[in-house]
């Protein structure tokens, strides 16, 4: 959706412009037909008075001339050889025409076309007709309209390339997953047969971590069946799954050289999310890893929490304490294939910010903190 509503925006906002462009290109045929008819009837006016031997044909002829004149709309003012004004037409004001506003005005009309000096008449100063200005207007909109096709053409081309590429990962995730599951199989009939054997109390210790770690392959090669399907829409109880998550990587974080500490806390009672399960853990799994990974090399914490909030809501929080996140970067971390790792890929904070945000209609956001980094899920 976050995808398509780009390009329907463009593509009404093109459509409503057609349609303004064609009804004011319309209007603009109809005042060029107005235009023809008044200079056609000026012609026969100028005509007739000629031909009239009354001895005020010439003069009727000459006021209809300024009649028409107004009619036209051109903006019109004569002064004398002192530069006064004597004369004037379709004015945008009432002012006298000895007055400041008038003068001013005549400097208007002489940007907009050069003053015809006429004799003893004086000199004509005079503007443009609405219609054309109106025509000053047509260019623009063209550039405008051929401005939005080639963006949204060049929206559609760039969309189209994610959208394939997006299609061809995801065939890719989904075949790897496939090809995961002969060998998974094997390996649990493996643990199952060890685990017949009754071997020593190391051995049974070591197969239930075996047995943990390849259900633990099982879930992620089911996330990858998962890329490029719809999510599912089921209750879960977000409060579990971040306790699942911080078991896992409790029991396998440095203990010794630098010990780390997973902590988690939930508030009492159940704290259900509709949302795909599989896909949520995968998300709190990227956030865990990607703060316990901040910790390299360093004693620390990562507390994990899973807190109701008003209105339905349920936030859930992982933070480190390890160096944080510059201001400058906090805008980038979201950016596929951008780390602040040496070695880091880019790809768990992405994938954690769209598994939230475009499956589930949730936020993922990095927030202040005195220590470390703090990420916040707020699911509805």
């Amino acid at each position: 959706m976050r995808r398509i509503a780009p390009v329907t925006i463009v593509s009404i906002c093109v459509a409503a412009l057609l349609v303004w462009y064609v009804i004011y290109t319309q209007g603009v045929v109809r005042e060029l037909r107005r235009e023809a008819s008044r200079v056609g009837l000026m012609y026969a006016r100028v005509y007739d008075g000629l031909n009239d031997p009354g001895p005020d044909a010439a003069n009727t002829a000459l006021y209809d001339l300024a009649g028409h004149i107004r009619e036209s709309g051109v903006p019109l003012i004569i002064t004398d050889s002192h530069g006064n004004p004597t004369a004037a037409a379709n004015l945008p004001t009432d002012a006298p025409l000895n007055s400041v506003e008038v003068r001013e005005y005549i400097k208007t009309l002489d940007m907009q076309n050069h003053a015809i000096v006429e004799g003893d008449i004086g000199t004509v100063h005079y503007g443009n007709t609405p219609l054309v200005r109106g025509l000053r207007i047509i260019p623009l909109l063209q550039s405008l309209l051929i401005g939005m096709f080639l963006l949204a053409g060049a929206y559609a081309l760039r969309t189209r390339g994610r959208a394939d590429r997006e299609q061809i990962w995801a065939g890719m995730a989904r075949e790897s997953a496939h090809q995961l599951g002969t060998p998974l199989s094997s390996l649990s009939g493996w643990i199952e047969l060890l685990r017949e054997a009754e071997g020593d109390p190391m051995t049974m210790s070591a197969l239930e971590h075996m047995d943990a770690d390849l259900e633990r392959l099982k879930r992620v090669a089911n996330r990858f069946e998962r890329i490029g399907r719809p999510p599912k829409k089921e209750k879960v109880d977000i409060g579990d799954l971040m306790e699942r998550v911080a078991a896992y990587f409790r029991a396998r974080v440095p203990t010794l050289a630098q010990r780390v500490t997973v902590t988690s806390t939930r508030d009492s009672g159940p704290l259900f999310v509709d949302g795909d399960p599989v896909l949520l853990e995968w998300a709190i799994e990227s956030l865990t890893k990607n703060a316990i990974d901040a910790l390299a090399g360093r004693d620390g914490r990562v507390d994990m929490s899973a807190t109701a909030l008003p209105e339905g809501r349920v936030r859930v929080r992982v933070s480190d304490t390890g160096p944080g996140v510059p201001h400058e970067l906090g805008k980038r971390i979201f950016e596929p294939g951008f780390s602040t790792k040496d070695h880091g890929w880019g790809i768990g904070l992405p994938l954690a910010r769209r598994i939230i945000r475009d499956n589930h209609g949730g936020e993922l956001a990095l927030v202040p903190s005195e220590r470390g980094a703090t990420f916040d899920i707020i699911l509805s």
